[in-house]
């Protein structure tokens, strides 16, 4: 007879969201769900560290956060922490949830779930298992293309799309690309939204790589 595995016990959480009421929402619920009280928040990574530092038994983390986007933010706090990371985003297909899990999370629920799915995901973690949200699959891990692979994705960009990875190269924000480029700044969330999937990444860091492996200048 295999061994019975102990829960795991979550006794403290932190939150990482910038936005105030979703933020609210969601102690709310972890309170509910999990029986948590030791709620703590930060609306940036920056705030968080210090927050990092003490040893929250449960992180709950934004993938969209002001001072840095997409998985950069998930591999700062794994780096930081090792406790479970719970992905809530209101980014959620397949492809950004198993980018999620293969990049360290322990568990993904997209932004509109019931509060049933975070009492779901909050039990599976307790048994240290990994968890996926009803009615996704994750996917396997595909091999970045590299050389004339990632060359041939980076001439696949639009003009638009060329100039504004040229601007992610150079470390600018959607905000500031919007405005060198004098267009909304929602238009730059889409069209960066399209050169992460032709160049097949899942984050600007990422990009600006794929761009260098191609010798985009």
């Amino acid at each position: 007879m295999a061994a019975k595995i102990d829960p795991i016990i979550f006794t403290s959480a932190l939150i990482i969201d910038d936005h105030p009421l979703f933020c609210d929402a969601l102690v709310m619920t972890m309170q509910s769900v999990a029986g948590l009280q030791d709620i703590k928040t930060a609306p940036c990574l920056q705030d968080a560290l210090p927050i990092l530092e003490t040893g929250p038994d449960l992180i709950l983390l934004d993938l969209n956060l002001p001072d840095v986007q997409g998985l950069e933010g998930l591999k700062q706090v794994k780096r930081l922490s090792k406790a479970p990371i719970l992905v809530i985003s209101s980014m959620a297909d397949n492809r950004v949830i198993s980018a999620a899990l293969h990049g360290g999370a322990s568990g993904f629920i997209p932004k509109h779930s019931e509060r049933d799915v975070f009492r779901a995901a909050v039990d599976c973690l307790r048994q240290g298992e990994r968890f996926v949200p009803p009615g996704y699959v994750l996917l396997p891990v595909v091999k970045a293309p590299t050389g004339n692979d990632a060359a041939t994705r980076v001439r696949s960009l639009t003009q638009q799309q060329t100039r504004i990875l040229r601007l992610i190269c150079e470390g600018k924000l959607n905000k500031q690309i919007a405005y060198d480029l004098t267009i909304a700044e929602t238009t730059v969330k889409a069209h960066v939204t399209a050169i992460m999937r032709k160049l097949a990444v899942h984050s600007r860091t990422q990009a600006v790589l794929r761009a260098k492996d191609a010798g985009f200048h």
